[in-house]
Parts: structure tokens; C-alpha cells; sequence
């Protein structure tokens, strides 16, 4: 039997009995259950969460439409937008493991018999949970605004679960980032400098072909344009007017994301399990 938090964070609970495994999923997922309840007791967070995808659609599809010479802006956006608000989305677990450290949760829990990454595990997972209910408020409205998918639902579905697989992976970045500020005041300017040149160097709001040719470069091999072009695809929104993708990245975007997805995770989940072994109250 181990003991675990329960689903405020503050007590010990009881846990599985049962292999190695079967434990790993029960701290996993009492984890996961803080960091959902925790959004319930401050609705703000969701409140946010919803209303900034919206905010982006309209101003993007209302406000700048017209400046774009292209036909149909708004097809064209939406994958750009959904790439923006899932990646954006994963900054929460950059905060959250700020917060934690800085109250000294971390602490508790490394005190507890719980696997060290069930924590970052249940983190992680709110967040894709977080992105889940933004990328469905963006669909509603971006539906109201004139986008549709016409590549089928297998297709829809495919592009759906890529888009959240990658803000999954994206997620343990940002928490390594906040397991490594010196505060959580810090978080938000450290990630918004890596999250803006990301989303906003790409293909997301405008077409590569019509950049500088040093910025093009750059977004040609930029990971979420890679992302962008695959959700774009699967969700036939590409517009046949544009010249063809130079990069070997955009010409194989899902091949290109899925790498990247697996790189993330191979690399910043052990980063983040020794990083949390390692950190203590500041």
C-alpha cells in the first residue's frame, strides 16, 4: 500500500496495491485528479483558457481578413491558430511547477512514496486536458466564423490528436523551464520568448513564400510550421494557389512533427524527472 496526496495536495491517500506499473498509473493518475480539481476551485484559469482562442479567432479572421491578399484567410488561419493556442496552452505546466517549487509542494511530495514523475505526469496531463477544451471552443468559433474541414473525419480526428500530441510534448519544455526559473513571476517573459518566435516565425498567419528571405528560412524549418502544414492538410485548408514547400520538413510535415513529438519526450521527460529530484523551496 502507498501513501499518496489526495486530491487537494494536502493529506495522504490510500494507493494501488499492485506491481510497479499498476502504482506508476494510480500515482499518475491521483496527480492528474489534483491538477483537474484544482482548476475546478479556480475557474479563472478556464475562463481564460476559452476566452483567449476565441479573442484570437475573431481578431484574426475579423480584424485582419481584409489586409490578407489571399481568398478564404479564414481556412487558411485556423490551423495556425489552433498550433498557437495548444502550444501557448502548455505554458500552464511551466507556471504550475513554478508555483508548486515556490510553496513548497515539490518538497511534499518528494517526501511521499509516489513515483517522482507522477507529478510532471499529472501536470503534463491537465495541461492536455486544458487543450483539449480550448481546441473545442476554437472549432465552435472557428465554425461561426465561416472554417470547415472537408478532408473527412478520419482525417479531422488525425489532425485533432496531432495537434494535442504535440502540445503534450511541448508541456514537459515548459516544465523544465519552471522547475529552472528563480521565480514564478519569472515564467511568463521566459516562455512568451520562446513561444513567439515559434509561432509567429512560421507558417501560421501568413504564407512563407511572402517573407524576408532570411525569415522564410527560418520558418521553412521551423517545427510548428511543420505542425501548421500537417494540421492544414489533414484538414484540407491548403490553398493550391501557393507555390509548393521548399523544405524537406514542410514537403514530410508529418514525419517531421512526429520526430519532433518523440524527440521532445525522449529528451525533456528524463530532464524534468532528474530536474524535480533535484530542485528544493526557494
Amino acid at each position: 500500500m502507498s501513501t499518496l496526496i489526495d486530491e487537494r495536495g494536502t493529506g495522504p491517500a490510500a494507493g494501488a496495491v499492485g506491481s510497479p506499473t499498476a502504482q506508476w498509473f494510480s500515482d499518475g493518475w491521483i496527480a492528474t485528479r489534483r491538477n483537474l480539481i484544482k482548476i475546478k476551485r479556480v475557474p479563472d484559469i478556464l475562463v481564460f483558457t476559452i476566452l483567449q482562442p476565441i479573442m484570437f479567432v475573431l481578431l484574426f479572421s475579423q480584424v485582419y481578413a481584409g489586409a490578407m491578399a489571399m481568398d478564404d484567410y479564414t481556412s487558411f488561419l485556423m490551423a495556425g491558430i489552433f498550433a498557437q493556442t495548444v502550444i501557448f496552452g502548455s505554458t500552464f505546466s511551466g507556471a504550475a511547477m513554478a508555483q508548486d517549487l515556490k510553496d513548497g509542494i515539490i518538497d511534499r511530495f518528494r517526501t511521499l512514496p509516489m513515483s517522482t514523475s507522477a507529478v510532471l505526469v499529472g501536470r503534463t496531463n491537465g495541461d492536455l486536458m486544458i487543450n483539449a477544451i480550448s481546441m473545442t471552443i476554437m472549432m465552435i468559433t472557428g465554425y461561426i466564423v465561416g472554417w470547415r474541414f472537408t478532408n473527412g473525419l478520419l482525417a479531422f480526428a488525425t489532425g485533432v490528436v496531432l495537434l494535442l500530441l504535440f502540445s503534450y510534448a511541448f508541456s514537459w519544455v515548459m516544465a523544465l523551464l519552471g522547475m529552472s526559473v528563480r521565480s514564478p513571476e519569472v515564467i511568463n517573459n521566459a516562455s512568451f520568448m520562446i513561444l513567439f518566435p515559434l509561432t509567429f516565425i512560421s507558417n501560421a498567419f501568413v504564407p512563407i513564400h511572402t517573407m524576408p528571405s532570411g525569415l522564410a528560412a527560418i520558418a521553412e524549418w521551423n517545427p510548428v510550421s511543420a505542425l501548421v502544414q500537417s494540421a492544414r492538410e489533414l484538414f484540407g485548408n491548403t490553398n493550391p494557389t501557393f507555390p509548393e514547400p521548399a523544405s524537406w520538413t514542410l514537403q514530410h510535415p508529418y514525419i517531421t512533427v512526429l520526430a519532433g513529438i518523440v524527440a521532445m519526450l525522449l529528451v525533456f521527460v528524463p530532464l524534468c524527472v532528474k530536474k524535480f529530484g533535484s530542485v528544493s523551496s526557494r
